[in-house]
């Protein structure tokens, strides 16, 4: 009996062991993959999702595993080929084809970078990307999803739903466009385009001929920003991110649409991966005969986005773009005849090249340089009317034009060439609760303007900056730094910046996240070209001009609800501007007096002549605040609303009623807003967009003296139907109820617009 008992154990146990082992040889001979992952600062990254799965066998098992708090993370396969994915929003995805042996063990840390382009990443707040919830500065980001969702053209219509901003646009398509951002001057907005800028020296960005092909980001930031990004940088920044292809297999789209006003557009993108070399191309033109006389517009864009990597944190970039329009100017018909052969040729190019690479884990670097140039074609052959009035000093020129009580339309051929080059070089020392950057910039800048007694103008300019991030607490971001500019005209300055954003809670359920942000920052802009050279019509420029100036703070409060399906924020913001730039006819005093009415005199000065001067000052606070709701998944709504107290505090030399002391500063609103809703349901999108605007005042300068411009509502919609894989059906409606303003007195605006197209799409995949 016991031996069998004995027997029996003895047998048990040699199976146990038996099926225990026969598991353990299968492992044996499986590989083992491990690693650490880490971000730039050298922190370990938890939850990166990592698959693997065969290569060539899409519908073969995948494995998987998660990565820890630390960065860890590992994983047995059988021996094989593999396609293995790291992916966690919003960090770049990353893709290895590995050959895995049996019994082997491989290593694979590396570090992952931020996503430029994801709504989640900021750029351009600060001097290394960072996450949204960190920025000090108000920021707004429209990614490409808002983007198609609108079926939005050209720039300014998009920028027109954003907070914050308002626009100055002379007509329908293709008269000069200006953006005004929280009550500052068109010319205090700094425009980047990947990194370039494209303003010209010491000027505005005429916006009416950019459009939004290859554009997959755009970050608007309210404040001043000239610490990091110099001149212009008085009341913002906004920058543009053109497409990068990221799928082996290339992705394609191609469009035609048609549409009123006899209006037609078309084009194609193409984009992909081939190994470490990546590439984003698109083509487009649109036209259109317009809705009165000489009010056609024809427009072409050009884009490109290449990048190779060498290895990893290995890599150079290039882009370029090129927008190209001409267009009719018909005037101010609201009280006037048209022009009917006064033309707007305007050629905007811009290109930028980086190198991003690391030394070591803590180190960043970035050498990079741009140029860009702009091309402004203005001219009049003939002219369409005269004034009557022999005071107006504008008799019949053209046996066909029409006679007026007092308007004139005169002849003119104007050119005027801008370039500006940069070359730039920082350094950035990342920490887990510290970075540091130090950058330097050298800029050449160039002009060819007709009206000025020289030819060729050139300016030649360096900056200098640091900028500090700091986490004293996990739930408290500081960034606080400075720049020393210095500018062949007006000398050296030094501006300062200075932010926090604070996690005040964090919550889940009804009451999530809030945070808080507080700005502070000083903008500097230099003279124009034209404001300090003599010009042929006897005006004097004035070398000694100082730059225009801005001093921002901004505070604000950030609010998640409903398990983030809603989102809310405020932020109240006050700008001085001050040092505004102002010209003034000096003309000679009676006798005896020897002095003009400007009590300025140099050497070989006429009596009467035209000069400039630091001489304005104005202000404008206000509040901005946003929200999103998602109330259902196919559905999102989005609103605004901005209030903007704007004053002209001194304007000695103002010409027009508008622009005396005490009015608000012109064509920027008190009250603006808008509201979207996009909706996408199954193989349908619709969206609806609406977007309002309070009494501004303005001017014709023509001696109307009409100071205010009524408000209007304007709505749009636009609606997609997919009914073939790839293929779809899309219209879309600009100012859907024909309404009839004028965002610039006497320029009527365009009428409601309807477009219908067809759209083939081939997405990439890897």
């Amino acid at each position: 009996m016991k031996t069998a008992v004995l027997a029996t154990a003895f047998l048990f146990m040699a199976g146990s062991v038996l099926s225990l082992s026969s598991p353990a040889q299968s492992n044996s001979s499986d590989a083992h993959l491990y690693g650490t992952l880490i971000d730039a600062s050298g922190a370990g990254v938890g939850g990166v999702q990592v698959t693997a799965r065969p290569e060539g066998s899409p519908n073969a098992r995948t494995w998987s595993a998660l990565s820890t708090a630390t960065g860890e993370y590992s994983f047995s396969v059988p021996a094989g080929r593999y396609h293995v994915q790291f992916n966690r929003t919003p960090f770049v995805s990353r893709d290895f084809i590995l050959d895995l042996a049996a019994g082997q063990s491989r290593t694979l840390s590396f570090r992952l970078d931020l996503e430029r382009l994801s709504s989640n990443v900021v750029v351009t707040a600060q001097a290394e990307p960072s996450l949204a919830p960190q920025t000090t500065a108000p920021v707004t980001v429209i990614s490409r999803d808002e983007i198609a969702a609108r079926q939005t053209v050209s720039l300014p219509d998009l920028l027109l739903f954003a907070p914050g901003i308002s626009i100055g646009r002379t007509g329908a398509e293709g008269g000069t466009t200006s953006i005004f951002l929280n009550g500052g001057n068109s010319n205090f907005v700094k425009v980047l385009v990947d990194g370039t800028p494209i303003n010209p020296p010491g000027g505005a960005v005429d916006f009416s001929n950019l459009t939004l092909d290859n554009i997959d980001k755009i970050e608007i930031v309210r404040g001043a920003e000239s610490a990091i990004y110099g001149t212009d940088a008085v009341s913002g920044v906004i920058q543009l991110f053109t497409h990068r292809g990221t799928t082996r297999v290339p992705e394609f789209s191609a469009f035609g649409e048609g549409g009123s006003f006899s209006s037609a557009r078309g084009g194609g993108q193409l984009s992909g991966l081939l190994g470490a070399f990546d590439y984003s191309g698109a083509a487009s033109y649109v036209q259109t005969a317009g809705q009165g006389p000489n009010d056609d517009f024809l427009n072409r864009t050009l884009s490109g986005n290449v990048g190779y990597a060498f290895r990893d944190q290995n890599q150079l970039r290039l882009s370029l773009r090129n927008n190209t329009s001409e267009a009719g100017i018909p005037g101010e018909t609201v009280f006037e005849p048209a022009s009917r052969y006064q033309r707007y040729a305007l050629h905007v190019f811009d290109s930028s090249a980086h190198w991003d690479f690391t030394t070591g884990t803590h180190w960043h670097h970035q050498i990079s340089g741009g140029e860009s140039y702009y091309r402004q074609h203005s001219f009049n052959p003939q002219q369409s009317f005269y004034a009557t009035d022999p005071n107006a000093f504008c008799p019949q020129a053209n046996p066909a034009s029409l006679p007026t009580p007092e308007f004139c339309d005169f002849t003119s051929d104007n050119h005027y060439e801008y370039d500006r080059a940069n070359l730039s070089a920082q350094a950035s020392y990342l920490l887990p609760k510290f970075g540091a950057t130090a950058g330097y910039q050298y800029e050449v800048e160039n002009a060819s303007i007709p009206s000025l007694d020289v030819g060729h103008v050139r300016r030649n300019n360096q900056g200098g900056f640091l900028d500090f991030q700091y986490l004293p607490r996990p739930r408290v971001f500081l960034d606080f730094g400075a720049r020393a500019e210095a500018n062949a005209n007006f000398g050296t300055r030094v501006v300062p910046r200075v932010g926090a954003s604070v996690a005040w809670r964090y919550g889940k359920g009804f009451w999530g996240d809030t945070r808080y942000r507080v700005f502070y920052g000083q903008g500097i802009k230099e003279p124009r070209f034209d404001q300090l050279y003599d010009d042929q019509f006897g005006d004097f420029g004035n070398p000694s001009l100082k730059p225009e100036a801005s001093k921002n703070w901004s505070t604000g409060i950030e609010q998640k609800l409903a398990n983030e399906q809603v989102k809310i924020s405020g932020e109240y913001f006050s700008n001085r501007f001050y040092n505004i730039i102002s010209f003034a006819f000096c003309s000679a005093l009676a006798p005896p007096s020897t002095s003009n009415t400007c009590g300025i005199s140099f050497p070989n000065a006429p009596s009467s002549f035209g000069y400039f001067f630091n001489t304005d000052r104005a202000r404008a606070r206000g509040t901005n605040i946003a929200a999103e709701v998602r109330p259902l998944h196919w559905l999102m709504v989005m609103g605004n609303y901005s209030y903007v107290d704007s004053l002209v505090i001194s304007a000695p030399n103002a010409f027009d009623p508008s622009e005396q002391p005490g009015s608000r500063l012109i064509r920027r609103p008190p009250h603006s807003g808008s509201l979207t809703m996009n909706a996408a349901l199954r193989h349908l999108s619709v969206s609806l967009a609406g977007y309002f605007t309070g009494v501004r005042t303005d001017s014709d300068f023509l001696g109307l003296n009409i100071t205010r411009n009524p408000g209007y509502a304007r709505f749009d919609l636009a609606t997609r139907y997919e009914f073939a894989r790839g293929v779809s059906l899309y219209a879309r409606s600009t100012n859907l109820f024909d309404k009839k303003y004028q965002d610039v007195v006497g320029f009527p605006a365009l009428g409601r617009d309807v477009r219908v197209g067809m759209n083939y799409r081939f997405s990439g995949h890897n």
